[in-house]
């Protein structure tokens, strides 16, 4: 964060701040109880004194590029500010400290939670995760929405650090009876016919498992059910819905049970995992950090990305 940030007026970085949060001038009008008016002229302040357009007047309004790293900045600094008055006792009655988390479904299914109930609660936390896929989280990290993000980029964010967590790995299965009226033939060719399961229309790990068994050619079949959900995923996929790539920690006792069937007991998919969260001297995302990663550390395996 560059320092003219911090000679940036508060009440204009605040009020941009509302203004994102509450969508309107007017709702943020509200919400810092002064005129709409007195929200614009803040807003229009700041940006001739950025010399940026930092909002797009849209319904809800939206940050621009240049938008994004103010509003990063103010909520760094409503971190900064309330870990401040914790420390000196002048937190409100049973106000809690609040730690936003944007998380992929499958961590969230499988590790993660975990990994949050070792952090000590004092004093107290309260989570608030985002789900989102991790080539997204951070994005949310990038926009300020969140303060921390298991995300599968190693590219900081700017103005946060990252550290590597290990890799999800993910195993292609299918009930047993689909497997046998899907899979008579090559495997390369009956995946890029047999309907799969996919956890939204952005999720390609079916599609990528497919091309690697074809050295680039084709995909996973168009026939595929869209159950985005982590839990809901592999049931689905256990139900005989269609075959895909589920986490190998939620696979292993479905595997076990005999609702499933490994398609290539010798082949896997590894997605690195990383953590990255704003570089904040914050005693409370500092005991998260110190948590995710020791839990992840036994939760997750290296590994190459595909193995033949």
């Amino acid at each position: 964060m560059k320092s003219e940030l911090t000679e940036l007026p508060l009440d204009q970085v605040r009020t941009l701040l509302a203004a994102v949060d509450e969508g309107t001038f007017d709702a943020a009008a509200a919400a810092l109880h002064v005129t709409p008016s007195a929200v614009s002229q803040r807003v229009k302040a700041l940006e001739q004194r950025t010399g940026r357009v930092l909002l797009m007047r849209t319904k809800p309004v939206r940050p621009t590029e240049s938008g994004e790293v103010v509003v990063r900045f103010a909520r760094q600094l409503a971190r900064l500010e309330r870990d401040a008055r914790a420390e000196l006792g002048m937190s409100g009655a049973g106000e809690p400290t609040r730690v936003s988390i944007a998380v992929n479904a499958d961590s969230l299914a499988t590790w993660l939670l975990p990994a949050l109930t070792r952090v000590r609660h004092e004093p107290r936390l309260c989570f608030e995760l985002r789900r989102e896929d991790e080539t997204r989280t951070a994005s949310l990290l990038r926009e300020g929405l969140v303060m921390a993000a298991v995300t599968s980029s190693a590219e900081p964010v700017t103005g946060c650090s990252v550290r590597a967590l290990g890799r999800m790995r993910y195993v292609p299965v299918a009930a047993p009876d689909f497997a046998r009226e899907q899979f008579g033939g090559p495997l390369r060719e009956a995946l890029s016919t047999a309907p799969t399961v996919a956890f939204d229309r952005s999720d390609d790990l079916q599609d990528a498992f497919v091309r690697r068994l074809r050295r680039g050619r084709g995909g996973a079949s168009p026939v595929r059910h869209f159950v985005p959900t982590s839990e809901g995923f592999a049931e689905s996929v256990a139900s005989g819905l269609g075959w895909g790539l589920v986490p190998e920690v939620q696979a292993e006792p479905l595997l076990r049970a005999g609702r499933l069937v490994h398609l290539a007991p010798d082949r896997f998919l590894d997605v690195p995992l990383y953590w990255q969260q704003w570089k904040l001297d914050s005693p409370a995302l500092a005991a998260v950090a110190e948590a995710v990663t020791e839990v992840a550390a036994g939760a997750l395996r290296g590994g190459v990305a595909l193995r033949h």
